[in-house]
């Protein structure tokens, strides 16, 4: 509940509630009408602290070393520059995109930092490095996801390939008792668990250790995946997957849309300041443009966004990277306790 509020909170400031409210108009006109429409700034911005990663993990391009991006960390600076610029109208950032955020020296003086600025702050951690819980709490940090796909070693190794089982428990249960004794309201602790054929069957035995840890959420999240060979991960249940297949072919379930409510709201700065259109465009495929070199509402109302907004509400299907969107698709899975 708290963590709700919290988020709410983030948009009561008159300049991000407008803007709010004026790009979500936007988007609704531009599906009505079947042109871009951007007039006011995204509703949040997915920031990329790093590209680099300390695991393996066989489906991520940055573990599997199929990023074709450079490698990096994004610099305190341009962090904070960022931050400077947009905080009066944006109202939530997202840290992380490629790469395991807190291998970043500097990441939680950027939680800190995006913190003091009222701004609803969340990350995704694979939790397997070592990590200063009184550091995370003291950040102010609102919210943070555990990547623990396994409730023993034996099967969370099968995917997090480098992973430590025993490290990112000990993490988890040493940040929520220390957020226990300082009676800490962030940050509101998220245990994803991502399913996969090697792991469906340990759902139960993970909501009895979400309870006996003591994260504030248990949530069951379906794989992605890339290639025919990719298949084997999907689990034996269909409810369990995003994807309709058979031996070598598969597809996303759901009919794709022409409509992305990502290219309105929630686009992503790569580590080294580049503008990229969302998540999914990991390699740069569609550059738009250095925020060293432009200010962020010119790149994000520029005409190549709005070439690939237009691109997107005419035929999303004929985007290569659209057609395996997690967009509009239902990600995470809902298990009755």
């Amino acid at each position: 509940m708290h963590d709700t509020f919290n988020l709410i909170s983030s948009y009561i400031p008159p300049k991000r509630l407008y803007s709010a409210a004026k790009i979500c108009l936007d988007y609704r006109l531009s599906l009505l009408l079947k042109r871009s429409i951007v007039t006011a700034h995204p509703l949040a911005l997915m920031i990329e602290p790093t590209n680099i990663c300390n695991l393996s993990c066989p489906l991520c391009p940055s573990g599997s070393g199929e990023l074709k991006r450079a490698r990096g960390m994004m610099d305190l600076k341009l962090f904070k520059d960022i931050t400077d610029e947009v905080h009066h109208a944006i109202g939530m950032f997202i840290l992380w995109n490629q790469g395991e955020p807190y291998l970043n020296p500097d990441f939680n003086e950027m939680a800190r930092y995006a913190s003091s600025k009222g701004i609803y702050t969340m990350t995704s951690t694979n939790g397997s490095l070592p990590l200063n819980p009184e550091e995370i709490i003291e950040s102010g940090l609102s919210r943070i996801i555990f990547s623990l796909d396994g409730t023993k070693p034996e099967s969370y190794e099968q995917y997090r390939m480098g992973g430590d089982f025993d490290l990112v428990l000990r993490n988890i249960s040493e940040l929520a008792r220390l957020k226990r004794i300082r009676k800490s309201k962030t940050p509101y602790i998220v245990w994803q668990f991502i399913l996969m054929s090697h792991n469906e069957s340990e759902i139960d035995k993970a909501k009895e250790m979400a309870k006996q840890i003591g994260v504030d959420k248990l949530e069951f999240k379906t794989v992605q995946i890339y290639e025919p060979k990719d298949i084997a991960f999907l689990p034996s249940k269909h409810q369990f997957s995003r994807y309709k297949h058979n031996k070598d072919k598969f597809e996303i379930k759901t009919r794709l849309l022409n409509r992305c409510r990502r290219l309105w709201t929630q686009p992503v700065i790569n580590w080294d300041g580049e503008l990229a259109i969302c998540c999914y465009d990991k390699d740069l495929i569609f550059p738009i443009g250095n925020i060293k070199d432009h200010s962020f509402l010119s790149l994000w109302k520029s005409r190549k966004m709005n070439n690939i907004r237009r691109s997107i509400l005419c035929s999303r299907k004929d985007i290569e990277i659209c057609r395996n969107c997690g967009e509009g698709i239902v990600q995470k899975i809902k298990l009755r306790s």
